[in-house]
């Protein structure tokens, strides 16, 4: 084969004669570009959702917030402020400023505002599950995010017309139910048209969305801090106008067109992304998964392999079940760390949405150090390093004594520096999982990391009630065990994205030779 005709530049009849079969990875590497002009654009695009999320998770700091109650009759003129206006306070924001203040959600029925929000951490791990084996299957990525922000928008307003509190926790635990699962179909369209060399820089970035988002809440929510009504209908038309105006511009991923045996369509977004990098596709090539030869062309659906892309096909595989359970348990306790000292900071007693700016802006040098540190050290050390650093820092955090100022200030240095950990894995986590597992099972294995991530979101609160040093305690041993498990999983860096459970399989029995 001519070295012309290898980089499809020469006379078309040659071009026509050669017939070179090609994975995805190496179509992007050798010909469309890995990460140019294309995947800038549609990784922005469809990173953006992360925001949308932010707005849907974070909404009930505020709405559900306690306001300052005043006696109108002067001090020490009214009765118990459990008893509220009947016994002469009043909000000072108006009742209709939180969910508290309107239903009454304070001294013994306090427990309602943390109810909630488990709630609607239960119907995100549910949804994270359902979206993320219908990503997988017939629905595909674009799809699923599509669905997922439609019934976030439907259901966020409806919660603005909530007529009591149970009825608001039922809409809550239907909003969590397609909001859990927004963040994982965006990341994984958006990372698998990127080249395998660039994938991991990329994928750190997404968090700064999430972040980003949070930030902006709080500003939203300063301006309308006297409806909690109001609050949900300005952050859940963002939805709307994202499937209306950015999600019509954004490409199916061409690798789940390829494991779905749709070919055409997977060179053909292939040949957009080369045309808009200044590159070209030769006319020879054609697309195959990882785990077929160069002489067999793409399978009929009909004549397909019997895997279907469910999470029973990730139990079947040894190989991807020890890699699943794996994933699972270190969500999960990076989950509880990372949600409970983001619960501890609200503590502070300070300016609630200057803290909400403050504690977002915080994280974003974790985001940076991953970035940097990435594809220097890899996915492995990295996890085990950040887990670690977390976890031995909340464990000093709980055996600092003394409850005095200088003890406080040291106890929450440790925090500071064991969120700025966590949050780094929590940012790895989500390119280290989506590396674990091929193209067909992807969507729906990171639907289970993101139900166990959900569970620890659920289990937070109920550890930061234990007290000052024993959720330390806690948060300490959930790192140092998370880090600990990080130690069996492989390194993924600059390995490639298998397509099939088969090319996998076959893809690490290569490497260990």
């Amino acid at each position: 084969m001519s070295t012309e005709a290898l980089l499809g530049v020469g006379a078309d009849v040659a071009g026509a004669a050669t017939s070179r079969r090609l994975s995805i990875d190496d179509a992007l590497t050798q010909h469309a570009g890995e990460f140019g002009r294309w995947q800038l654009r549609h990784f922005v695009l469809v990173t953006a959702a992360w925001a949308l999320e932010a707005l849907h998770t974070m909404v009930i700091i505020f709405a559900d917030r306690e306001p300052a109650m005043w006696c109108p009759a002067g001090d020490g003129q009214c009765g118990d402020q459990c008893a509220g206006a009947a016994a002469g306070w009043e909000w000072v924001q108006g009742s209709a400023s939180s969910t508290v203040a309107e239903w009454g959600l304070v001294c013994g029925q306090r427990y309602k505002v943390g109810l909630a929000q488990a709630i609607f951490f239960a119907g995100g791990m549910v949804g994270a599950g359902v979206f993320g084996h219908l990503s997988d299957s017939f629905l595909g990525r674009k799809g699923a995010l599509l669905v997922a922000c439609i019934l976030n928008a439907v259901f966020g307003l409806l919660t603005a017309l909530a007529p009591n509190y149970w009825v608001y926790a039922a809409l809550r635990l239907i909003t969590g139910f397609s909001t859990g699962s927004v963040g994982l179909c965006s990341f994984v369209l958006a990372n698998e048209p990127i080249g395998p060399s660039r994938r991991g820089m990329a994928s750190m970035f997404t968090f700064y969305f999430f972040s980003g988002g949070i930030a902006i809440l709080a500003g939203i929510a300063a301006l309308f801090q006297s409806s909690w009504r109001l609050l949900y209908v300005v952050t859940s038309l963002p939805s709307l106008v994202y499937v209306l105006t950015v999600l019509p511009f954004v490409s199916e991923s061409p690798r789940w067109y390829l494991v779905r045996r749709r070919a055409d369509d997977a060179l053909r977004v292939l040949r957009e992304i080369a045309t808009a990098n200044g590159r070209r596709i030769p006319d020879g090539v054609t697309l195959k998964l990882d785990d077929e030869g160069d002489d067999k062309e793409v399978e009929d659906p009909s004549t397909a392999a019997s895997s279907t892309g469910s999470i029973i096909d990730v139990f079947r595989s040894r190989t991807t079940r020890v890699r699943l359970v794996l994933s699972v348990l270190i969500n999960l306790f990076c989950s509880v760390v990372y949600y409970g000292l983001s619960l501890n900071v609200v503590n502070l007693k300070t300016n609630l949405y200057i803290s909400v700016v403050v504690n977002s802006l915080a994280e974003m040098p974790a985001y940076v150090l991953t970035a940097l540190l990435l594809d220097r050290f890899g996915r492995k050390p990295l996890g085990i390093g950040t887990m670690l650093l977390s976890g031995v820092f909340c464990t000093i955090g709980s055996f600092i004594p003394g409850d005095d100022g200088t003890m406080r200030l040291v106890r929450m240095a440790c925090g500071v520096v064991g969120i700025f950990g966590m949050a780094a894995t929590y940012n790895l986590l989500f390119i280290y999982s989506a590396e674990l597992f091929p193209t067909i099972v992807r969507n729906a294995a990171l639907g289970c990391t993101s139900q166990a991530a959900q569970m620890g979101a659920i289990l937070a609160p109920m550890v930061v009630v234990l007290g000052e040093r024993v959720p330390f305690a806690v948060f300490g041993v959930s790192g140092i065990i998370g880090g600990l498990l990080v130690f069996y999983l492989p390194e993924t860096m600059n390995k490639p994205l298998y397509d099939t459970m088969a090319g996998l399989e076959e893809g690490e029995k290569t490497l260990l030779k």
